[in-house]
């Protein structure tokens, strides 16, 4: 079987995030940069099924400049099998992103796509819906737990009311949720040897892709800082504050 894993380069989580001061977007100068949690999850999740034995190859696949060789070459530390770069300085939209995936897919081939439920700098949360859409493919969303067979995977999901298990028919997209694994550490040894792989380059116009963005950003702003709380003396001040202050009872 044969799993794509789509990572994607965003601003370290453990970054504060600033606003440039015309609001265009995300300073992003001098900025530490690493693959995205989710899909550092979808990277170990696909290299587990490996192990275990229900995958062959494990490929994972980037969109963006070329630095985002370094995202890649961090999936290929961790233990992918190999890695394609479709190269682009634009910014990408979730349905161009969903498209770019397809035309790989189309082109390589996989029985299996597991991709992380979204990214940590726009939250979009669409690609993975929207690539299933594309393909006309099963589709598990928010995956806790992942079982693969030889035609099917099972999928456990969180929802509002507890757990849902369901049994997707392969080829399916799997997008990961945070409980599903806690990804490995990269050994020095493994992130020298990642740096000597190859990686494939593809360009999105070989791919017959309409890259054109459809959203419009009209301004970017910091949310407001929250106020200092106060101490009251007693429940009745509480209360009487909540009425007249917050305005909640």
């Amino acid at each position: 079987m044969k799993v794509l894993v789509p990572v994607k380069r965003v601003v370290d989580y453990n970054v504060t995030i600033t606003v440039k001061d015309d609001g265009t977007g995300v300073n992003l100068a001098n900025v530490k940069m690493s693959m995205n949690p989710f899909d550092e999850i979808a990277v170990e999740e696909a290299l587990r099924q490996r192990e275990a034995g229900a995958v062959t190859e494990v490929v994972a696949i980037s969109i963006g400049p070329d630095k985002a060789q370094d995202t890649l070459r961090t999936a290929l530390a961790m233990g992918a099998d190999k890695a394609i770069l479709i190269k682009t300085d634009e910014t990408v939209e979730p349905l161009a992103v969903a498209k770019l995936l397809k035309a790989v897919i189309d082109q390589e081939g996989a029985d299996l796509v597991i991709m992380g439920k979204q990214a940590i700098d726009d939250d979009c949360n669409q690609t993975g819906q929207m690539l299933a859409a594309l393909l006309g493919w099963s589709q598990g969303t928010f995956a806790s737990k992942l079982e693969l067979s030889a035609d099917a995977a099972t999928v456990t999901r969180e929802i509002d009311g507890g757990l849902e298990t369901l049994k997707l028919t392969l080829p399916a997209i799997v997008t990961t949720d945070l409980r599903l694994n806690e990804p490995r550490r990269v050994s020095l040894p493994n992130i020298m040897k990642a740096k000597k792989k190859p990686i494939d380059e593809m360009d999105p116009a070989s791919l017959g892709v309409d890259m054109a963005p459809r959203l419009e950003v009209i301004t970017t702003a910091a949310p407001e800082k929250r106020e200092a709380g106060i101490r009251v003396e007693t429940v009745d001040e509480l209360i009487e504050k909540l009425k007249t202050e917050a305005a909640v009872l």
